[in-house]
C-alpha cells in the first residue's frame, strides 16, 4: 500500500511538471512579439505600425535611469565648499589683473606695429610691384588680396585687444567681475 502511495505521488509530481512545461510552451507559442519602431511588445498598438517578429525570443535590457534633481542637491554642497576654497584673495587677484594688463598692452603694441607695416606695404591700395609681378599680373593681384585680408585681420585683432583692455580696466576700477 505504501508503494502504491509513493507511486501515485510520483505520477502526480510528473503530471504537474508536465502541465507546467506544456502550459509555458503553449503560452510562448501563442504570444507573438511585435516590433514597434525601437520598442518590442506582445501587445501592439494598432496606430504604431507594428510588425510581427519571426524567429526566436527577444531579450530587452533596459538602460540606467537618469538621476533626478534630488540626487544633485546632495552633491551640491561639496562643490560649494570646493568653490569657496578656490577663491583668490583680493591682492593676488589684483596682481593677476596687472599681469594680464601688461600682456594685453604688449600684444596691442605688437599688433599696432604689424598694422603700421602692412599699411606701409599697402600704399593706399596700390602696393609697389615687385620684379616678377610686372610680367605676371595675377601674382600681383593675389598679393594685394593677401595684404587686404592681413590688414582686416590685424584691425580685428587690435579692436579685440582694446575691448579686453577696457573690460579689464572697468573690472579693476569697480572691483566687480566682468
Amino acid at each position: 500500500m505504501r508503494s502504491n502511495l509513493l507511486h501515485s505521488l510520483r505520477l502526480m509530481a510528473i503530471a504537474g511538471m508536465c502541465a507546467a512545461v506544456c502550459s509555458a510552451s503553449a503560452e510562448s507559442e501563442t504570444q507573438r512579439i511585435y516590433r514597434c519602431g525601437n520598442a518590442y511588445t506582445n501587445q501592439p498598438d494598432p496606430a504604431a505600425n507594428c510588425k510581427p517578429m519571426s524567429g526566436g525570443s527577444v531579450t530587452v535590457i533596459e538602460g540606467t535611469r537618469v538621476q533626478g534633481p534630488s540626487v544633485s542637491t546632495a552633491t551640491a554642497n561639496p562643490n560649494a565648499n570646493a568653490s569657496a576654497a578656490a577663491k583668490v584673495d583680493s591682492t593676488e587677484q589684483r596682481q593677476r589683473d596687472a599681469q594680464a594688463n601688461l600682456v594685453l598692452q604688449a600684444e596691442l603694441q605688437k599688433a599696432q606695429k604689424q598694422y603700421a607695416e602692412l599699411l606701409r606695404d599697402w600704399h593706399n591700395g596700390e602696393p609697389e610691384r615687385r620684379a616678377d609681378e610686372h610680367r605676371q599680373p595675377q601674382k600681383y593681384q593675389d598679393r594685394v588680396a593677401q595684404l587686404r585680408v592681413a590688414l582686416q585681420r590685424t584691425e580685428a585683432d587690435i579692436a579685440g585687444l582694446q575691448r579686453e583692455l577696457s573690460r579689464l580696466q572697468v573690472t579693476q576700477s569697480t572691483g566687480a567681475k566682468p
